[in-house]
């Protein structure tokens, strides 16, 4: 059940991967097809790789909670390593610049004329995802970097979610009051109870909100809504 936010909504924040942004094909695909490339034999299947994948992708980095510094490489190249049983650095190099460009990604269905929307109707917008700096790059490269007043990134702010450091900054950078924001996110963990530990109202993708047109008509719902109790205030 999503949150009833602040009769003043000012701003949304929204994830990137999983949320504003969707892989264009299966990971199981890009990293099995770049061991083929350079004549690696992986003798695992799909479902195999996908498995060791998400172990490696979850499993405690070090002694610390960050995953992302800078471009995160020994990150993912050890995401890399044991999702295909091979430490062969063309592979790796080839399967990090792949997620480097555009065509690794796709919008969200809507996403860029809802946010038109939303920053036309006054809407502060911003990314706030655990992401390393080839955040920026993308989007740029999907043409809506131009759309948001700040990308905040993990890897630059040094504090993932649920940490709420990242969502301060998001709130700072902005300039408004927590209280003014929505966060929208597709982890239950990271961007839910993260979100509202830092005071900010947060909705799960795919659960409470299914579509970006879906997501600004509510935040324009609330906007119109705050715009009369201050009327009202006024008065």
């Amino acid at each position: 059940m999503f949150d009833v936010p602040s009769p003043r909504i000012r701003a949304l924040l929204v994830d990137a991967a999983g949320t504003l942004l969707i892989p264009s094909e299966p990971v199981t695909e890009v990293y099995l097809r770049a061991a083929a490339k350079h004549g690696v034999k992986i003798q695992l299947s799909e479902r195999e790789v996908l498995d060791n994948f998400r172990r490696a992708y979850n499993m405690p980095w070090g002694g610390s909670s960050l995953r992302y510094v800078d471009d995160a490489r020994p990150f993912w190249r050890r995401v890399v390593a044991l999702s295909v049983g091979s430490t062969n650095q063309a592979v790796f190099e080839d399967i990090y610049q792949y997620y480097s460009e555009g065509r690794a990604w796709t919008l969200a269905p809507g996403a860029a004329a809802a946010l038109s929307r939303l920053r036309a109707s006054g809407v502060k917008l911003a990314v706030c995802s655990n992401f390393d700096t080839r955040l920026r790059p993308v989007l740029r490269a999907l043409r809506v970097d131009h759309l948001f007043h700040a990308i905040v990134v993990s890897a630059e702010v040094g504090a993932e979610k649920p940490s709420p450091i990242i969502f301060e900054a998001a709130v700072q950078q902005l300039g408004v009051k927590a209280s003014e924001c929505i966060h929208v996110g597709d982890d239950r963990r990271n961007d839910v109870w993260g979100g509202r530990d830092a005071g900010v109202t947060a909705w799960l993708w795919g659960q409470d909100v299914h579509s970006f047109d879906e997501v600004a008509r509510r935040v324009l719902h609330m906007q119109q809504a705050g715009l009369f109790a201050s009327w009202e205030d006024d008065e």
